[in-house]
């Protein structure tokens, strides 16, 4: 049987040798190219590694295949990894895989996407954290994580965390999961693709420290490829789970947003993500799913399910990254009409973030410069007024 921790822990954990004071978050590793390393200090170039050849970035690619497909394979079939990987490339052309790999003698679990460009092959890997994190640890205003633990206690609704890839989406909802889990008797069943967090079913015991005890909810994850076919096929199943609380790794059509609302009319909570940055603009993201003739309807029962909208950005700070954000929850019949009414113009959702609880992107953005945490330019450049 090959060793599949062999090529990709190599040039991995000597990226990891290199920056060891610096938080690795995505690698960027390509045919004919130097390496790129994103950190909590920005991108930097692993110059000392040198050009990644051909043979180099395919050793690495079928290592890190390898890894994940021994959870689908029998051991019999792991020889074949690598041919595995160029047919389904060769089908597919482009793979997105979870993994754990070993990284300086410690497991670190990575979301990668092995691609093709006109270089050959690509490799990206996100290296999650093992442990996940409080949501006071964040940098999320406390105001706003009270709110979210609030929130989430309903017995329906939906809850839309957005930004751009490589925002801290999945922290904060791993984060928000791992708090529910710890606290409440309820059913959880995740859908994603890749799984990225894993949540574990023991907890430390609040009464006896020292001593570990069952979580009181119980949490069911499946992997969309793996244990699903697709999203909407997933999200259709769950329902025969009995759920209290359903997590869709990212609504990416209409079929997906439609089924989340009526998870959430049916009373389930509902939790996902949207590539938008304010939550004006995802109002707006969600009715481009749907004709023209279906926005009336779509935002009438938005008014009555949309519970929360988190919109969250990373920026680079002079002491690394720092989190920006724009909240607005629905808890008021100003807020509810607000979407109801949306036409595009923004007005009243606008207004509606100026209520007590509620907090702008600016706001947040402003907060940040006046602390002394971004620059003059990285407040000018992420402006969304």
């Amino acid at each position: 049987m090959p060793d599949h921790d062999s090529a990709s822990s190599n040039i991995l954990g000597q990226l990891a040798a290199l920056y060891p004071d610096r938080e690795i978050s995505d690698v960027q590793i390509r045919t004919g190219g130097m390496i790129y390393v994103h950190t909590n200090q920005g991108v930097v170039i692993a110059e000392s590694l040198g050009i990644q050849t051909a043979e180099q970035v395919a050793h690495t690619a079928a290592a890190l295949f390898g890894n994940q497909t021994t959870e689908l394979w029998s051991a019999a079939d792991t020889a074949y990894t690598a041919e595995r990987m160029w047919d389904l490339l060769r089908e597919q052309r482009v793979l997105d895989i979870s993994c754990a790999q070993g990284v300086l003698g410690a497991p670190v679990r990575m979301r990668v996407q092995i691609h093709l460009s006109s270089n050959g092959l690509g490799i990206t890997t996100r290296w999650l954290r093992s442990q996940i994190s409080q949501l006071e640890t964040l940098g999320i205003d406390p105001l706003v994580s009270d709110s979210l633990r609030e929130l989430i206690q309903r017995r329906f609704g939906l809850g839309l965390i957005t930004g751009p890839t490589g925002s801290g989406k999945s922290t904060t909802l791993a984060a928000l999961l791992d708090w529910v889990r710890r606290n409440f008797q309820k059913h959880i069943v995740t859908i994603e693709d890749p799984i990225e967090y894993r949540y574990d079913s023991m907890m430390d015991d609040p009464n006896h420290p020292g001593s570990r005890i069952y979580s009181p909810s119980l949490i069911t994850q499946q992997e969309v490829g793996r244990d699903t076919n697709s999203y909407q096929s997933g999200l259709k199943e769950v329902l025969r789970k009995a759920p209290h609380i359903i997590l869709i790794g990212e609504i990416r059509d209409r079929q997906t947003m439609e089924t989340c609302i009526e998870a959430a009319q049916t009373g389930h909570f509902v939790l996902s993500t949207l590539h938008t940055r304010g939550a004006v603009k995802t109002i707006a993201r969600i009715l481009e799913f749907f004709p023209q003739d279906q926005h009336a309807g779509i935002l009438q029962r938005l008014g009555e399910t949309m519970t929360f909208v988190l919109s969250q950005g990373l920026l680079t700070g002079f002491k690394g990254r720092v989190l920006v954000t724009e909240y607005l929850q629905n808890t008021s019949d100003a807020v509810s009409a607000g979407i109801r009414v949306y036409d595009g113009t923004a007005t009243c959702l606008a207004d509606a973030l100026k209520y007590k609880g509620n907090q702008r992107w600016d706001q947040s953005l402003m907060k940040l410069y006046r602390e002394g945490q971004i620059s003059e330019d990285v407040f000018n450049s992420n402006s969304i007024s």
